[in-house]
Protein backbone atom coordinates (compact mmCIF):
# COMPACT_ATOMS: atom_id res chain seq x y z
CA UNK A 1 0.00 0.00 0.00
CA UNK A 2 1.18 3.56 -0.47
CA UNK A 3 2.52 4.99 2.00
CA UNK A 4 1.49 8.82 1.20
CA UNK A 5 -1.98 7.82 0.62
CA UNK A 6 -4.09 7.59 4.24
CA UNK A 7 -7.42 6.01 4.25
CA UNK A 8 -8.76 7.22 7.31
CA UNK A 9 -11.30 3.97 8.43
CA UNK A 10 -14.82 4.69 10.71
CA UNK A 11 -14.23 2.78 13.38
CA UNK A 12 -10.34 2.61 13.88
CA UNK A 13 -10.46 4.11 17.04
CA UNK A 14 -13.17 1.15 18.00
CA UNK A 15 -10.28 -1.23 16.97
CA UNK A 16 -7.41 0.02 18.73
CA UNK A 17 -9.75 0.17 21.75
CA UNK A 18 -10.85 -3.63 21.40
CA UNK A 19 -7.42 -4.77 20.72
CA UNK A 20 -6.03 -3.31 23.85
CA UNK A 21 -8.64 -5.16 25.92
CA UNK A 22 -7.68 -7.96 24.09
CA UNK A 23 -4.58 -8.31 26.23
CA UNK A 24 -6.65 -8.85 29.10
CA UNK A 25 -6.77 -12.43 30.19
CA UNK A 26 -9.77 -14.87 30.24
CA UNK A 27 -13.33 -14.89 29.66
CA UNK A 28 -13.56 -11.90 31.15
CA UNK A 29 -11.62 -9.70 28.20
CA UNK A 30 -13.42 -11.77 25.58
CA UNK A 31 -16.20 -10.60 26.62
CA UNK A 32 -15.83 -6.85 27.02
CA UNK A 33 -14.12 -6.59 23.78
CA UNK A 34 -17.26 -8.34 22.29
CA UNK A 35 -19.00 -5.92 24.31
CA UNK A 36 -17.25 -2.80 23.51
CA UNK A 37 -17.64 -3.77 19.35
CA UNK A 38 -21.16 -4.42 19.97
CA UNK A 39 -21.98 -1.03 21.39
CA UNK A 40 -19.59 0.81 18.77
CA UNK A 41 -22.23 -1.11 16.00
CA UNK A 42 -25.03 0.22 17.83
CA UNK A 43 -24.27 3.67 18.69
CA UNK A 44 -23.92 4.65 14.62
CA UNK A 45 -27.09 6.03 13.17
CA UNK A 46 -26.19 4.45 9.89
CA UNK A 47 -27.73 1.01 8.56
CA UNK A 48 -25.63 -2.23 9.34
CA UNK A 49 -25.25 -2.48 5.72
CA UNK A 50 -24.87 1.43 4.84
CA UNK A 51 -21.90 0.60 7.33
CA UNK A 52 -20.53 -1.88 5.78
CA UNK A 53 -20.53 -0.39 2.44
CA UNK A 54 -18.41 2.75 4.04
CA UNK A 55 -16.02 -0.14 5.01
CA UNK A 56 -15.98 -1.67 1.24
CA UNK A 57 -15.68 1.58 -0.26
CA UNK A 58 -12.61 2.80 2.00
CA UNK A 59 -10.74 -0.74 1.04
CA UNK A 60 -11.64 -0.47 -2.49
CA UNK A 61 -10.47 3.00 -2.65
CA UNK A 62 -6.99 2.28 -0.89
CA UNK A 63 -6.24 -0.35 -3.64
CA UNK A 64 -7.09 1.64 -6.77
CA UNK A 65 -6.16 5.23 -6.44
CA UNK A 66 -2.15 4.40 -5.59
CA UNK A 67 -2.79 3.08 -9.67
CA UNK A 68 -3.79 6.35 -10.89
CA UNK A 69 -1.70 8.86 -8.37
CA UNK A 70 1.69 6.82 -7.76
CA UNK A 71 3.86 8.75 -5.36
CA UNK A 72 4.28 11.70 -4.00
CA UNK A 73 0.67 13.06 -3.25
CA UNK A 74 -1.38 12.57 0.20
CA UNK A 75 -5.49 11.48 -0.46
CA UNK A 76 -7.60 10.88 2.25
CA UNK A 77 -10.92 9.10 1.72
CA UNK A 78 -13.67 9.06 3.84
CA UNK A 79 -17.28 7.52 3.61
CA UNK A 80 -20.18 8.04 5.54
CA UNK A 81 -23.29 6.49 4.80
CA UNK A 82 -21.98 6.17 1.08
CA UNK A 83 -21.18 9.91 0.98
CA UNK A 84 -17.24 9.99 0.15
CA UNK A 85 -15.27 13.04 0.91
CA UNK A 86 -11.60 13.51 -0.62
CA UNK A 87 -9.18 15.15 0.84
CA UNK A 88 -5.36 16.23 0.81
CA UNK A 89 -3.30 17.60 -1.75
CA UNK A 90 -3.11 15.97 -5.64
CA UNK A 91 -0.30 17.23 -8.44
CA UNK A 92 -3.02 18.49 -10.91
CA UNK A 93 -6.37 19.25 -11.55
CA UNK A 94 -6.28 16.45 -14.58
CA UNK A 95 -5.41 14.05 -11.68
CA UNK A 96 -7.97 15.27 -9.07
CA UNK A 97 -10.55 14.95 -11.67
CA UNK A 98 -9.33 11.39 -12.51
CA UNK A 99 -9.20 10.60 -8.85
CA UNK A 100 -13.36 11.52 -7.95
CA UNK A 101 -14.34 9.53 -11.27
CA UNK A 102 -12.48 6.64 -10.15
CA UNK A 103 -13.97 7.06 -6.67
CA UNK A 104 -17.27 7.87 -7.80
CA UNK A 105 -17.37 4.30 -10.05
CA UNK A 106 -17.10 1.81 -6.88
CA UNK A 107 -20.21 0.30 -5.82
CA UNK A 108 -22.16 1.66 -3.20
CA UNK A 109 -21.24 5.27 -3.38
CA UNK A 110 -23.98 7.79 -3.74
CA UNK A 111 -22.19 10.72 -4.02
CA UNK A 112 -18.35 12.24 -4.11
CA UNK A 113 -17.07 15.52 -2.43
CA UNK A 114 -14.11 16.37 -3.57
CA UNK A 115 -11.84 18.75 -1.65
CA UNK A 116 -8.48 17.86 -2.63
CA UNK A 117 -6.28 21.05 -3.36
CA UNK A 118 -3.71 21.10 -5.74
CA UNK A 119 -0.20 21.49 -4.37
CA UNK A 120 2.82 19.31 -2.66
CA UNK A 121 1.81 17.11 0.62
CA UNK A 122 0.86 18.06 3.53
CA UNK A 123 4.47 17.99 6.18
CA UNK A 124 4.46 15.91 8.91
CA UNK A 125 4.17 18.32 11.43
CA UNK A 126 1.07 20.01 9.42
CA UNK A 127 -0.44 16.43 9.95
CA UNK A 128 0.40 16.06 13.53
CA UNK A 129 -1.49 19.38 14.24
CA UNK A 130 -4.40 17.94 12.09
CA UNK A 131 -4.49 15.22 14.29
CA UNK A 132 -4.17 16.96 17.11
CA UNK A 133 -7.38 19.09 16.00
CA UNK A 134 -9.18 16.37 15.22
CA UNK A 135 -8.43 14.87 19.04
CA UNK A 136 -9.59 18.31 20.71
CA UNK A 137 -12.63 18.83 18.00
CA UNK A 138 -14.01 15.40 19.14
CA UNK A 139 -13.29 15.56 22.86
CA UNK A 140 -14.99 19.76 22.84
CA UNK A 141 -18.21 17.57 20.93
CA UNK A 142 -18.31 14.90 24.30
CA UNK A 143 -18.05 17.92 26.36
CA UNK A 144 -21.33 19.22 24.62
CA UNK A 145 -23.72 17.44 26.47
CA UNK A 146 -26.75 18.46 24.41
CA UNK A 147 -25.87 16.48 21.24
CA UNK A 148 -24.38 13.16 20.42
CA UNK A 149 -21.03 13.03 19.80
CA UNK A 150 -20.59 9.10 18.23
CA UNK A 151 -23.03 10.61 15.52
CA UNK A 152 -20.27 12.81 14.14
CA UNK A 153 -17.56 11.82 11.98
CA UNK A 154 -14.30 14.69 12.06
CA UNK A 155 -11.46 14.95 9.74
CA UNK A 156 -8.97 17.68 9.77
CA UNK A 157 -7.00 18.83 7.09
CA UNK A 158 -4.15 22.04 7.20
CA UNK A 159 -6.87 23.34 10.08
CA UNK A 160 -9.83 23.07 7.64
CA UNK A 161 -12.73 20.60 10.02
CA UNK A 162 -14.80 18.94 7.88
CA UNK A 163 -17.82 17.63 9.92
CA UNK A 164 -19.64 14.64 8.46
CA UNK A 165 -23.17 12.19 10.11
CA UNK A 166 -26.34 11.60 9.97
CA UNK A 167 -27.71 14.60 12.55
CA UNK A 168 -30.42 17.13 12.87
CA UNK A 169 -30.13 20.65 11.96
CA UNK A 170 -29.61 22.01 15.48
CA UNK A 171 -26.82 19.25 15.85
CA UNK A 172 -25.72 19.90 13.13
CA UNK A 173 -25.01 24.07 13.88
CA UNK A 174 -24.49 23.53 17.67
CA UNK A 175 -21.01 21.06 16.59
CA UNK A 176 -19.84 23.38 13.34
CA UNK A 177 -19.79 25.98 16.34
CA UNK A 178 -18.13 23.65 19.02
CA UNK A 179 -15.64 22.93 16.25
CA UNK A 180 -14.99 26.70 15.34
CA UNK A 181 -14.23 27.60 18.98
CA UNK A 182 -11.63 24.78 19.04
CA UNK A 183 -7.77 26.10 18.63
CA UNK A 184 -5.78 26.07 15.32
CA UNK A 185 -9.50 25.63 13.43
CA UNK A 186 -9.18 28.11 10.75
CA UNK A 187 -12.72 26.46 9.39
CA UNK A 188 -15.56 24.35 9.96
CA UNK A 189 -17.24 22.61 6.43
CA UNK A 190 -20.38 20.68 7.11
CA UNK A 191 -20.48 17.40 4.90
CA UNK A 192 -23.78 16.41 7.11
CA UNK A 193 -26.56 14.43 6.14
CA UNK A 194 -29.59 15.92 8.14
CA UNK A 195 -32.68 13.91 9.45
CA UNK A 196 -36.05 15.20 10.88
CA UNK A 197 -36.29 15.48 14.74
CA UNK A 198 -38.89 12.85 14.21
CA UNK A 199 -36.19 10.67 12.42
CA UNK A 200 -33.92 10.96 15.13
CA UNK A 201 -36.54 9.74 17.94
CA UNK A 202 -37.24 6.93 15.83
CA UNK A 203 -33.41 5.99 15.97
CA UNK A 204 -32.43 6.92 19.33
CA UNK A 205 -33.23 4.16 21.23
CA UNK A 206 -30.34 2.50 19.27
CA UNK A 207 -27.78 5.15 20.62
CA UNK A 208 -25.27 4.59 23.34
CA UNK A 209 -22.19 6.09 25.18
CA UNK A 210 -19.50 4.90 23.55
CA UNK A 211 -17.09 7.23 21.57
CA UNK A 212 -15.66 6.39 17.94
Amino acid sequence: MNDSLRVMRPLAKAIVAVALLGSLQGCVGLFVGGAVAGAVATADRRTLGAQADDKAIALKADMRLPKITGEDVHINVNSFNRKVLLTGEIRDEAMKAAVEREVASIDGVAIVINELEIGSPATYTSRSSDSLITTKVKASLVDMKTISATSFKVITERGTVFLMGRVTQREGQVAADVARGVSGVKKVVKVLEYISDDELKAISPRSSSVQL
